[in-house]
């Protein structure tokens, strides 16, 4: 392979994990962005996702109806996971809020083990996303890759056009800056928090299927590294923004495949811990992260 080829594919498989990470890392900076809420639960909606997808898929229905389906389930499951576990405890400190989405997460996981099992279980996929295409040379791209990227970049545009265009966006947006002035404008923070999870859930679905056809199986635990790495994703761009998280998602898949590239073979398997020096390195330098801002304190 010569080092063009390699550098275009490296460059491809960096893009594809940071669109999986910017899909993940944006449903985490909207929840926050409005709740100040890091919740961890999020990685196991992909879980919930990927199960649905595959009963849907063992049952032979079209793929793309199974996409549009699983976005759905998951989006419900996401205002259903706000409305019991979250909506009760509002106006909680941070750290009650934080405890309750790990058990939430708990409960999801011994859930789907009990009701199903631990073992993981195979993916069964279309053709067209299992293919490898060679467009030059010794260049080899999966297709997955391919369809990693361009769900990214769809969801991304419309989710700036749902933001900027629409009612409820900039409500959003303005519960984002200021809760209690939004609510005190007239904003119905209920709805608000609620279509929040909902399209941050429905990106959660896209990426646990994109997830679990790149790594051809799914297991109960399957969201845990996931939200965690888009967690550090969403640091490294600016938490509870969603430019920051998109920036950020990106910068992690890059980061990732430079350092699979780089480091000695010895050294591969350290790999993240390569990737939390480099987040330590960038709080050092950039607290707020890549784009985020200070916040004034209020006495």
């Amino acid at each position: 392979m010569s080092p063009i080829e390699y550098i275009v594919q490296q460059a491809i498989n960096a893009l594809s994990a940071g669109s999986v990470y910017a899909l993940i890392a944006v449903g985490l900076a909207m929840v926050f962005g409005i709740l100040r809420l890091v919740n961890f639960a999020h990685g196991d909606l992909m879980m919930v996702g990927a199960y649905f997808a595959l009963f849907l898929l063992t049952a032979g229905v079209n793929f793309w109806l199974v996409l549009l389906a699983t976005m759905v389930a998951v989006a419900l499951a996401g205002v259903i996971m706000e409305r019991v576990a979250y909506r009760p405890i509002r106006g909680a400190p941070d750290v009650a809020m934080l405890l309750t989405s790990f058990a939430v997460t708990i409960f999801l996981e011994n859930g789907v083990i009990l009701t199903l099992s631990p073992r993981s279980r195979p993916l069964p996929v279309p053709d067209f996303l299992t293919k490898v295409y060679r467009p030059y040379g010794h260049l080899f791209i999966p297709a997955v890759n391919v369809w990693a990227i361009i769900a990214a970049l769809v969801s991304m545009v419309l989710l700036t056009l749902f933001v900027t265009r629409t009612t409820i966006g900039l409500s959003m947006r303005a519960a984002a800056e200021d809760l209690m002035a939004a609510e005190l404008m007239g904003i119905d923070i209920n709805v608000v928090v609620m279509t929040a999870f909902a399209v941050g859930s429905a990106m959660a679905a896209v990426a646990g299927l994109i997830w679990g056809v790149r790594a051809g199986k799914i297991d109960p635990f399957m969201g845990f590294f996931p939200v965690l790495k888009a967690f550090v994703a969403s640091v490294i761009g600016g938490f509870g923004t969603i430019p920051g998280a998109v920036v950020g998602g990106y910068a992690l898949g890059i980061l990732e495949v430079l350092l699979q590239a780089l480091l000695p073979t010895a050294l591969t398997p350290y790999r993240d811990a390569f990737v939390f020096i480099a987040l330590i390195i960038i709080l050092l330098v950039r607290p707020n992260g890549i784009l985020g801002a200070a916040e004034r304190e209020t006495i």
